[in-house]
């Protein structure tokens, strides 16, 4: 059972960081991954091995990544539920998100021949290289189950307030990843399986300890009746709700591939320092992202309770301490940033050419963080569709930006996606009053 209810109506500093800096841990845990698996699959001495595992970790980041509606749906699903003090709809919305988890985990499965197909094509690498890629795929598809399942856990126990919880899952995945990826792949010689086995391992390990997390704070009572459970308003509105948020994230990943296409067409030079600037913008939003999982709690919460008074509060004390937080990232990557550059590459020439860009990497984490954010909030209070929307509006600016400012060359580039993140926080900004006077019809 829940040990401390969180009152809908206390929203202050402490309750907005208890959830925000467990979660930024949380999510830092996400690209530490990908470097332990390269550096140990590195050991090997073979440059294939290291591009076959680096591209299998990107392949099912992206493809993965698509389903991140699992997490972020039911944070809000949850959080309204907990608003309404409906503990039936708690434990509902669980078992209908676990059921859909399943159901996509299963359906990749099913899948994976012509998806390998797929993968392997758009690589276009060597036959070494896919040898690698393919071998590490055949056993990290199988993960997709249990990957899935475990968004659904972290998405529910963020949006019932236990992101100490989530936080704790996600390390435990972690670790428990590079021990067995060090051990199968060093120890054994299992090679690039050993790698893809050793996450598989972690995923259903985590997700055993999170469904076995997710019981002992409902007291044990997972049982919902079938009529709730499938309910054809309740799954509508959950299936409406992932649709939209899948939606906005092809959208999202449409603009980072497209923005990885036209520096690719730069030069091998210009490729590479944007891949490293990119590293750190992802760092940096990894980072951020605990706000916006703040801001899906407390906000998804007032709503529930139909609280404005809540909800503006949290709106206001996420966005100070998202852009307190945007700023120090900030003024680190601007002190700091030659010497990371530095510290990722040995190239004169890149390290040239990305010190030459590195002020739109120091200015990203300000203009982004709005755009975080509002994502939190629009989530939280279930506004998929205006999110969805705005965000392919956003998508529309950045691709008319890059066309008037291609003339600039990788600077109209970085350029446009800062327009991009712009048009993002503006467009829901400016959407937001109106949306909270039809949430709020009575305040």
């Amino acid at each position: 059972m829940r040990d401390m209810p969180v009152r809908p109506d206390v929203v202050t500093h402490r309750r907005v960081l208890a959830i925000a800096l467990p979660m930024t841990v949380a999510h830092l845990t996400t690209p530490l991954l990908g470097i332990v698996d390269t550096a140990v699959v590195g050991r090997l001495g073979s440059a294939a091995l290291i591009g076959g595992v680096a591209l299998g970790a990107v392949a099912f980041d992206f493809l993965f990544w698509g389903f991140g509606f699992l997490r972020m749906g039911t944070v809000g699903l949850a959080a309204q539920a907990l608003g309404r003090g409906d503990r039936l709809s708690e434990r509902a919305v669980l078992m209908r998100a676990l059921l859909i988890g399943l159901v996509c985990g299963l359906g990749l499965i099913l899948l994976q021949v012509p998806i390998k197909l797929a993968v392997l094509r758009l690589a276009g690498a060597s036959p070494e290289v896919d040898a690698a890629l393919a071998a590490y795929f055949d056993v990290r598809i199988w993960a997709a189950p249990f990957s899935f399942i475990n968004y659904v856990v972290a998405g529910w126990l963020t949006g019932i307030a236990r992101t100490g919880h989530a936080l704790v899952l996600q390390v435990v995945i972690g670790l428990l990843n590079m021990a067995l990826t060090i051990f199968l792949v060093l120890g054994l010689g299992w090679g690039v399986a050993g790698s893809a086995a050793g996450t598989l391992m972690a995923e259903a390990v985590g997700a055993a300890a999170g469904l076995f997390a997710c019981a002992r704070l409902l007291g044990y009572r997972l049982a919902v009746p079938r009529v709730v459970l499938l309910d054809k308003a309740a799954l509508k509105e959950c299936l409406v709700l992932n649709r939209d948020i899948m939606i906005r994230t092809a959208a999202l990943m449409l603009a980072f591939s497209f923005f990885a296409a036209q520096g690719a067409r730069a030069g091998d030079v210009t490729l590479a320092a944007n891949a490293l600037l990119n590293n750190m913008v992802l760092l940096a939003a990894y980072f951020l992202d605990g706000f916006a999982t703040a801001a899906e709690q407390v906000c998804g919460q007032a709503v529930g309770a139909r609280n404005r008074a809540a909800f503006a509060r949290g709106l206001r004390l996420v966005l100070l301490w998202g852009f307190g937080c945007a700023l120090v990232a900030s003024l680190i990557y601007l002190a700091f940033g030659p010497m990371l550059i530095d510290l990722m590459t040995t190239s004169p020439e890149v390290r040239q050419a990305a010190r030459g860009f590195l002020i739109f990497a120091v200015l990203l984490p300000l203009v982004g963080i709005f755009a975080y954010v509002f994502d939190g909030i629009y989530i939280g209070a279930l506004w998929s569709r205006d999110m969805r929307n705005l965000m392919l509006a956003s998508l529309v600016i950045y691709f008319a930006a890059w066309a008037l400012l291609r003339p600039l060359g990788n600077e109209g580039l970085w350029l446009a996606f800062l327009a991009f993140l712009a048009a993002r926080g503006a467009l829901q900004g400016a959407r937001l009053p109106g949306l909270m006077r039809r949430a709020f019809p009575d305040a």
